[in-house]
C-alpha cells in the first residue's frame, strides 16, 4: 500500500476520535488496507492518487499517482460532482506479467465493480474495485447452458409429440404403428440419457466431493469401460484392444472414472466405420498415467479441436443425431479429469482417425493428504507480497485384446486396411495432441 507522506492514516470515530480511545500504528493500518480481496485508492481535490493498496496496483488502475484507467476518473469526478456514492461496472485492460512489458494475445482483461464515496469536504474520494470476472464467467456460463439445455430438450420432446400424433392417425396400420413406436423408443431413449448426463455434468461442475477415493488399477478401470461398451462395438463390429501396464494405478473414485473412459470409448466407436478397430491403451509418463483411446474414424477438422470439449457443441451434428449423441460425454470427461488433478487432449486429422488422452497422478503407495478443492487448484508457491511498497515416461508393457468383434481381430487385421492404421494409431499413442482440453461434447 502506498501512502502520501506526512498524512494521518488512523481510523476515527464518529465524533472525530480515535477508536478505542488510542490512534493505531500506521504501520498496522497499511498492513490491514494492503491485506484487503478488493482494491482500495483514495485521491484527493485533484484527482491525484494519495493511497493504493496492492490488490489495485495488479489491477493496473494506477500509473505513479495518477489514474490510467479514464473511466474511473469520470466514475470519481462524477461522485464529488452529485456528493454522493456512485457505482459502475468498468471492464479493465489486460495488465502485462512480469517481467513482459506488454499483455499476451490470449490474456484478458479483468471485470470490476467500482464503488466510488466522498469522503470530506475537501473532495478527497475512496474507490472500492470489486473483482467480478469469475462470477461474469459463471453467470455466462449458466445463461449459455440454460439456452442450449433448453434448445436440446425441445428435440426429443417435439419429436415425440409428433410421434404420438403419428401413431394415432396410423392406428388403423400396425406395421405403420410398429415403425412410429419404434421411434418413440429411440427417442425416449434419447431424451432419459440427455437428462442424466445434464444431471451428472451439474454434479461434477458443481465442486462436490469426490466419495470414496481410492487408489485402482487400471486395469480394472480399462475392463469395466469396455465392458460398458462391449455391445455398441458388437454392433458396429469394431474390436477394442487392450494395450499397455494394467498394473499402474491412480487415486480416484471407481464410477467417475469408468464412466470417463467409457465416453471416450463410445465416441470412438460412435465416429469410427464398420469393421475397423478402436485401442485402447495405457503407460506411465513420469508421475502421470496416460490412458490413451485412439480411432480409424473420420477424424476432426483443426477448426474443430479447440471446441470439443465444449458442452453440446458437435463437429458433425448431421452424425450426433444419427448415433443418438447428447453432446455432453467429452464435457463429462473433461470435469472427471479436472476433478481428479488430470486432464484431457485431443489429437486428430481428418480422414485419419482420433486420440483421446486422459492424463492422471500416478498413485504411488502414500495416500495424499489433500482435500477435494486441493485437487482441483494447484497449491501456490511462494508466499504473496502483503504491501504494495515491497510488493512485488514409461512404455506400455504386454499386449491384451479385448472384446475382438467382427473383422477386427487380436492381429489388428480389418476390413479397410486396419492394419496399416492401427500401426498409425500406436504411433501417436499417448502423444500430447496439438488441442489441450479448454472447454465437452461428442464429435
Amino acid at each position: 500500500m502506498t501512502v502520501v507522506p506526512g498524512s494521518s492514516a488512523a481510523p476515527t470515530g464518529p465524533d472525530g476520535g480515535a477508536y478505542g480511545g488510542s490512534m493505531l500504528p500506521a504501520k498496522l493500518v497499511r498492513r490491514v488496507i494492503s491485506g484487503l480481496p478488493t482494491g482500495l485508492m483514495v485521491l484527493d481535490s485533484t484527482d491525484r492518487v494519495v493511497l493504493v493498496n496492492t490488490v489495485a496496483r495488479r489491477m493496473g488502475v494506477v500509473d505513479s499517482d495518477e489514474l490510467a484507467v479514464a473511466e474511473l476518473a469520470e466514475l470519481v469526478r462524477a461522485t464529488r460532482g452529485a456528493g454522493r456514492d456512485r457505482e459502475r461496472q468498468i471492464d479493465l485492460p489486460p495488465v502485462p506479467e512480469p517481467p513482459l512489458t506488454r499483455p499476451r494475445p490470449d490474456q484478458e482483461g479483468v471485470a470490476v465493480r467500482a464503488r466510488a464515496r466522498l469522503l470530506d469536504s475537501s473532495g478527497h474520494v475512496a474507490v472500492v474495485l470489486d473483482d467480478i470476472t469469475e462470477s461474469r464467467r459463471v453467470e455466462a456460463v449458466r445463461r449459455d447452458f440454460v439456452a442450449n439445455v433448453s434448445h436440446e430438450l425441445k428435440t426429443p420432446v417435439g419429436a415425440l409429440h409428433v410421434l404420438a400424433e403419428a401413431v394415432a392417425a396410423a392406428s388403423e396400420d400396425p406395421v405403420a404403428v410398429r415403425r412410429f413406436a419404434s421411434r418413440m423408443t429411440h427417442e425416449s431413449a434419447r431424451l432419459a440419457r440427455l437428462v442424466q448426463e445434464i444431471i451428472d455434468l451439474s454434479r461434477l461442475q458443481g465442486a462436490e466431493p469426490l466419495p470414496d477415493l481410492r487408489p485402482l488399477p487400471t486395469a480394472t478401470l480399462l475392463a469395466e469401460a469396455v465392458d460398458r461398451t462391449r455391445l455398441v462395438a458388437q454392433a458396429q463390429e469394431i474390436s477394442i484392444a487392450v494395450i499397455g501396464d494394467g498394473e499402474l494405478r491412480v487415486l480416484g473414485d471407481e464410477n467417475q472414472l469408468v464412466t470417463a473412459v467409457a465416453n471416450l470409448l463410445d465416441n470412438a466407436i460412435s465416429y469410427s466405420p464398420h469393421g475397423t478397430r478402436v485401442v485402447l491403451g495405457v503407460r506411465r509418463s513420469g508421475t502421470t498415467v496416460e490412458i490413451s483411446v485412439a480411432d480409424e474414424g473420420i477424424g476432426i477438422a483443426e477448426k474443430d479441436l479447440e471446441r470439443v470439449f465444449e458442452r453440446f457443441y458437435r463437429a458433425d451434428p448431421a452424425r450426433s443425431r444419427a448415433t443418438g449423441g447428447t453432446g455432453l460425454g467429452l464435457a463429462i470427461v473433461k470435469h472427471i479429469a479436472t476433478n481428479h488433478g488430470g486432464s484431457v487432449t485431443v489429437w486428430s486429422a481428418e480422414g485419419t482417425g482420433s486420440t483421446f488422452t486422459l492424463r492422471l497422478p500416478l498413485f504411488t503407495g502414500a495416500l495424499q493428504s489433500f482435500t477435494f478443492g486441493e485437487r482441483r487448484t494447484p497449491a501456490r508457491t511462494g508466499p504473496e507480497a502483503s504491501d504494495a511498497d515491497g510488493a512485488p515416461s514409461g512404455h506400455p508393457g504386454g499386449t491384451d485384446v479385448a472384446g475382438g468383434v467382427g473383422s477386427g481381430g487380436a492381429d489388428g487385421g480389418s476390413s479397410g486396411g486396419g492394419t496399416r492404421r492401427s500401426a498409425e494409431n500406436r504411433k501417436r499413442f499417448g502423444s500430447a495432441g496439438p488441442s489441450d482440453a479448454t472447454g465437452g461434447a461428442k464429435r
